[in-house]
């Protein structure tokens, strides 16, 4: 076989993998001015490469992102890496190309592909573990790897493992309207849990506090021992040294002034009292 043949083939797989040999054109275009010429043999740049980066795009279709939206990150990853190459470093472009596209992939999947968002080291190790797993299957597909087994693939701790596997599944939300296996399909909004009605309590009891600080001891105390302690008036009478029905009183009249008081709007809640 001699070395024309061989440099054929070389052209022809080059070819195939859509690797055009376009390095004369990149040295002519690092040396054009700004101007039509040189947008002409950069447009024809990228269009050449452009079956390259969509290849790329693919290997990122189990991201959650659809098609068109890959192949749209990636053209703009090959726009980019066509204005950065610099051929007198001695580079091919291909090698600098692939990593440039591939990060504009990656980054754009962190940044958009995740219905719920999660820590980056999360997404990290989510993408560890599921290379482990891939390494694991192909070697032995009949068993499904432990974490341990996983923890020794990929050099991390079980733990990391463990939120690796986690974080898996949340590139999409289901809607609520999914029927859920198991439950008669049942939409999943069925299967929730109702509002805690405790929860309207909340701003009752944060607007109540305030107001708690304006009483005096003597009104606490009888607040806090009767629907804290569960005692009975007689039995908080007992502790101050009044009757019942003096506790009765102190009562009924805290507990209207606490009520009207958080009825009453706010900038009249707030008015000082005049002097």
């Amino acid at each position: 076989m001699d070395r024309t043949t061989t440099m054929d083939r070389g052209a022809a797989r080059r070819r195939n993998r859509d690797a055009p040999d376009t390095a004369a054109s990149f040295a002519r275009l690092a040396e054009l001015p700004a101007g039509a010429e040189r947008d002409r043999l950069r447009q024809e740049l990228i269009a050449a490469w452009l079956p390259m980066a969509e290849r790329i795009s693919l290997r990122f279709r189990s991201s959650g992102e659809t098609p068109a939206d890959l192949r749209q990150v990636a053209a703009l990853g090959l726009v980019n890496a066509v204005d950065r190459y610099d051929p007198r470093l001695g580079h091919a472009f291909e090698t600098f190309a692939v990593p440039t596209i591939a990060g504009e992939l990656r980054r754009h999947i962190r940044d958009h592909a995740w219905s719920l968002h999660i820590p980056r080291r999360d997404q990290e190790l989510r993408t560890a573990v599921r290379a482990a797993q891939t390494a694991l299957g192909q070697r032995d597909a009949r068993t499904r790897p432990r974490p341990a087994e996983l923890a020794a693939e990929c050099g991390l701790t079980e733990d990391e493992v463990l939120r690796g596997l986690a974080a898996e599944g949340v590139h999409n939300t289901l809607s609520l309207d999914h029927p859920v296996q198991g439950a008669g399909d049942l939409p999943l909004s069925d299967t929730l849990g109702g509002l805690d009605p405790a929860l309207d309590l909340v701003v009752d009891r944060q607007s109540l506090k305030p107001l708690l600080g304006t009483l005096s001891e003597r009104e606490r105390y009888v607040l806090y021992w009767r629907f804290f302690g569960n005692l009975t008036q007689k039995q908080i009478g007992a502790r101050l040294g009044v009757s019942q029905m003096q506790i009765s009183r102190i009562l009924s009249r805290t507990c209207a002034r606490l009520r009207e008081e958080l009825l009453a709007p706010a900038t009249a809640r707030h008015t000082p009292a005049p002097g």
